[in-house]
């Protein structure tokens, strides 16, 4: 076969090929889950839509033992050979510690009007117990001040998995004390900080940090305990609804909501085994929290009743744990397709990276739940390897306003990790197009959804900058802003000027 008869045959499986003469012509085809042109030009945002960007403290602050700082979970974890890709840590990061006001600035450049950060819990207190640092509280005050100062909402998220090690060294979050301990923390940030800032959110994705970190060990403490899951995650809902009153108690002006990872969960086929199946995965990973907040009690998640014991569900928790929200918060980057494994023979947990694809469909998850979950990949990947699904913000955002009587939505985080760098042939440019492809994409279903009638108010852009992305280390760029880690320079990048356009205009087409 001939160069050319192979470039024929090659690209007529790609899409409408055309051979005009000598020369190739390939119509443009629409990838898998993608948004028309003309949505994305129809596509407008309410008055007063907050929009915003999202941080994490062990991603973006370093001074890892400054001021007084005690250790952390994720401080241990990446200091232990092997555990992070490249063998980077979080040890300088982006040094947000020290360079908080030149990001401020930045973030107002690009029109934001919200700033979503964690609070480093050993920076507040060293041990996770005890009075509190006042270099720790003097530091985010100062930042809190910046951020207003700049225009933007203070939206603080109180825990972003970096666990005081001298707890994990009291049994981390399976030890119900936790919850306590959790709750005296929260209480000590509502009442320095509560006078600026209104919105908090407890846990960032506390299925994730539960299950990865004490389920299958994929994050510290590294441990592989199905039971362990089951407990941390019970004294963390417990921990969550305490945290709710305690913050309430220090702070009139509070609103407590949530920062949940979720996905949509679609089954492998019609049957109602996998149906079922989706449905056992919504509750889990999704609202499993969010329900025992609301309403007192943990959704059917599991075949059968929930196990209580090894949960270490005592009489009366479902009192404590009910605590509803004032507002419901949750991130979206990719889907599910869900199916039944109630006759699987082994359970393996699966394997997982990045936003927590989960990797080993040939096994059940756990012997509870019953159910296989896999990441398609019938849409585009990024380089992150998470499939690209536009379609899958609205189903979510729909789905839990149907659920939970349309409530006031957040959408806390959302991006793509693609490593477009500084340009020298564009003047140090990051023409970074696909990333814009995905917020554009993404939004115009967002838009939807708010046009079928869901509360949503906001949406953060993960991730103001690069940053340090947990065990893949400094191998994923989610930022709209390119940071070069050998000087901390900032670039912002082409997909950050436009994400300023679209704040500043509420319409997509920019």
């Amino acid at each position: 076969m001939n160069r050319r008869q192979f470039l024929t045959g090659s690209l007529a499986g790609a899409g409408a090929t055309l051979l005009r003469g000598n020369t190739l012509v390939v119509a443009a085809v629409q990838a898998p889950g993608s948004v028309s042109s003309s949505a994305v030009q129809h596509a407008r945002f309410p008055d007063g839509f907050l929009w915003g960007t999202a941080t994490a403290a062990y991603q973006v602050e370093g001074a890892w033992n400054k001021d007084g700082k005690g250790e952390s979970i994720w401080d241990r974890f990446t200091h232990t050979p092997g555990k992070v890709k490249g063998g980077t840590t979080g040890d300088i990061a982006c040094d947000q510690y020290h360079l908080y006001a030149q990001d401020m600035a930045l973030a107002k450049r690009l029109n934001q009007k919200s700033y979503r950060f964690s609070i480093s819990w050993p920076r507040i207190q060293p041990s996770g117990t005890g009075a509190p640092n006042v270099k720790g509280i003097d530091h985010y005050s100062r930042f809190v001040d910046v951020m207003l100062e700049n225009g933007l909402r203070p939206f603080c998220t109180i825990y972003h998995w970096d666990l005081p090690q001298a707890l994990e060294d009291r049994g981390g979050w399976p030890n119900r004390d936790l919850a306590g301990y959790y709750a005296e923390y929260a209480g000590i940030l509502a009442k320095h900080l509560g006078d600026r800032i209104t919105i908090w959110a407890p846990f960032n994705m506390p299925w994730s940090f539960t299950y990865m970190g004490y389920g299958v060990g994929a994050f510290p403490p590294g441990r592989a305990s199905f039971g362990d899951f089951l407990k941390a995650a019970h004294t963390v809902a417990l921990a969550q609804s305490e945290a709710l009153r305690s913050i309430k108690a220090a702070s009139s002006k509070a609103t407590v909501g949530s920062a949940y990872g979720m996905c949509p969960a679609y089954p492998r086929t019609d049957s109602e085994a996998d149906r079922a199946a989706a449905a056992r995965y919504h509750a889990m990973n999704n609202v499993f929290f969010l329900e025992a907040a609301m309403k007192g009690q943990y959704p059917k998640a599991f075949v059968g009743e929930p196990p209580y014991e090894q949960m270490g569900f005592k009489p009366g928790d479902e009192k404590i744990l009910r605590a509803p929200l004032d507002w419901v918060g949750f991130h979206y980057y990719t889907r599910r397709i869900v199916s039944d494994a109630s006759r699987a023979q082994a359970f393996g947990g699966g394997g997982f990276s990045g936003t927590e694809i989960e990797a080993d469909p040939a096994t059940g998850r756990d012997p509870y739940t019953r159910f296989r979950a896999v990441m398609p990949t019938e849409g585009p990947l990024t380089e992150s390897g998470l499939e690209v699904w536009p379609r899958g913000i609205y189903d979510l955002v729909t789905q839990i306003s149907r659920e939970y009587d349309h409530p006031i939505i957040e959408l806390t985080e959302s991006g793509c990790g693609y490593l477009d760098a500084p340009y020298d042939n564009e003047n140090g440019r990051v023409p970074d197009t696909r990333r814009i492809e995905f917020f554009r994409n993404e939004l115009a279903e967002l838009a939807r959804a708010i046009a079928d009638g869901a509360r949503v108010r906001s949406f953060h852009a993960w991730s103001l900058l690069d940053n340090f992305e947990w065990a893949n280390g400094h191998t994923e760029r989610y930022g709209l802003i390119y940071v070069d880690y050998r000087d901390q320079k900032r670039t912002i990048k082409d997909s950050g000027y436009w994400y300023g356009k679209v704040s500043a205009s509420n319409r997509l087409a920019v």
